[in-house]
C-alpha cells in the first residue's frame, strides 16, 4: 500500500451521565480517530488512550504520525505488527488498514480475515461504582438485560453485589475488581459472590502480583485484564487464571487480537471480549474478535450521550453487525 496518506485527530463524545470505576470518574472520552486514504478509498480506526499504561492523546498521536512517511512509502499492516509495539496507536492504525483493505477489495473484513460471517451479540451492560443504593437503582433499570457488568473494588463489595443482585434477580453478573482486592479478599468474597450468582472476575489482585492466584482454590472463575495484553503474555497467565479478557487496545489491534484469541482457545482459556469505554467505531472491530466468545463486554455505545455517525444499532442489550459505513 504505497501512497497512503494518515490523518490522526482527538474525538470527544460526552458519557451518558457519569462512568466511575475505583480508579475515577469521567464525564467524557476522549478518543483518537485514525484514517488511512490512497485518494479514492478512505478506512478509519479507533483507540482510547489508556492512563493506566502511560498512553496519552497527545503521544498516540504523535506516535502515528511519526509513521506517516513510512506508511506513505508502503508499511502495511503486516509490518506494521513489527514496527510498532501493542497498545491504542497501533490499534487505531491496524484498525484502519483493515477497513481500508476492506474498502479496497469490496469485501467485508470478516471475510478478508477468513472469519464467519457475524450474526447479532449479546453484551454486558456495565453497572458504574457508586453506593450501593444507587447501584442498585443502576440494576433495577436494566434488570431486562441478561448479562450485568458490576464494577467493585472497594470496602463493601458484597454489600454491592447484594444490591445489584436485588435490583436485578434475573440477570447473570461478572464483577470487575480493577485490581482492587488482596488474596484474602479474594478468598472471603468468591463463595459469597458466586452464592449471588456471579459468573466471573475480572482482574481481583494487581497485575505483576497475582502469583498467588496459582496457589489457591477459584470457586468464582478468575479472569486476566490488566494482566493480558499480547501473545506473550499467556505464559505467565497459565495456572493463575481461567479467562483471558481481550481487548484490542491492549493487543494493538485486531490482527493480534485474533491471533491472541486462537492461541488463548487453544491454551484451555475462556475468551471474554472487552472494551475501553468507546465509540462504535471502536467495537465494529471488537464484535469480530467477540463471535462465540462466552462473554461479551462491548458496551460502550449504550454508556455515551452520542456516538458516531452510522453507529451500531442496539436493541437492548443485542448488538448488531456494523454498517460498512462505519467500518469493515
Amino acid at each position: 500500500m504505497t501512497g497512503i496518506t494518515v490523518t490522526a485527530r482527538e474525538d470527544v463524545f460526552p458519557v451518558a451521565g457519569s462512568f466511575t470505576i475505583s480508579r475515577g470518574s469521567r464525564t467524557e472520552i476522549r478518543v483518537v480517530t485514525v484514517t488511512l486514504s490512497d485518494g479514492e478509498h478512505s478506512g478509519r480506526g479507533e483507540s482510547v488512550p489508556y492512563a493506566r499504561y502511560g498512553e496519552t492523546v497527545d503521544g498516540v498521536i504523535a506516535d502515528i504520525l511519526a509513521l506517516e512517511g513510512e506508511i506513505a512509502g508502503g508499511l502495511d499492516r503486516i509490518a506494521l505488527q513489527q514496527r510498532m509495539k501493542p497498545g491504542a496507536a497501533r490499534n487505531a492504525l491496524d484498525c484502519a488498514f483493515w477497513d481500508l483493505e476492506a474498502k479496497r477489495a469490496g469485501k467485508p473484513v470478516w471475510q478478508l480475515a477468513g472469519l464467519s460471517k457475524p450474526g447479532p451479540l449479546v453484551t454486558a451492560y456495565t453497572i458504574s461504582l457508586g453506593t450501593p443504593e444507587t447501584m442498585q437503582a443502576q440494576a433495577a433499570r436494566n434488570a431486562h438485560r441478561p448479562l450485568l457488568k458490576v464494577k467493585l473494588g472497594t470496602d463493601d463489595d458484597r454489600g454491592r453485589i447484594e444490591a445489584v443482585r436485588a435490583g436485578a434477580p434475573d440477570a447473570t453478573i461478572i464483577v470487575d475488581a480493577n485490581e482492587g482486592w488482596t488474596v484474602e479478599a479474594y478468598q472471603k468474597l468468591a463463595p459469597e459472590l458466586v452464592r449471588l450468582g456471579v459468573a466471573l472476575v475480572e482482574q481481583p489482585l494487581p497485575a505483576g502480583d497475582d502469583a498467588a492466584l496459582a496457589e489457591i482454590d477459584r470457586p468464582l472463575p478468575v479472569c486476566a485484564d490488566e494482566s493480558c495484553h499480547a501473545r506473550p503474555s499467556l505464559e505467565s497467565l497459565k495456572g493463575k487464571y481461567d479467562a483471558i479478557n481481550i481487548k484490542i487496545d491492549k493487543t494493538g489491534g485486531l490482527t493480534e487480537a485474533l491471533l491472541l484469541k486462537k492461541e488463548a482457545m487453544a491454551a484451555g482459556f475462556q475468551i471474554m471480549t472487552g472494551c475501553m469505554l468507546g465509540t462504535s467505531l471502536a467495537m465494529a472491530p471488537a464484535m469480530l474478535v467477540a463471535e462465540g466468545a462466552p462473554f461479551v463486554d462491548l458496551d460502550g455505545p449504550l454508556l455515551l450521550a452520542k456516538d458516531r455517525d452510522n453507529a451500531i444499532a442496539f436493541e437492548g442489550s443485542v448488538m448488531h453487525p456494523a454498517d460498512p459505513a462505519l467500518w469493515g
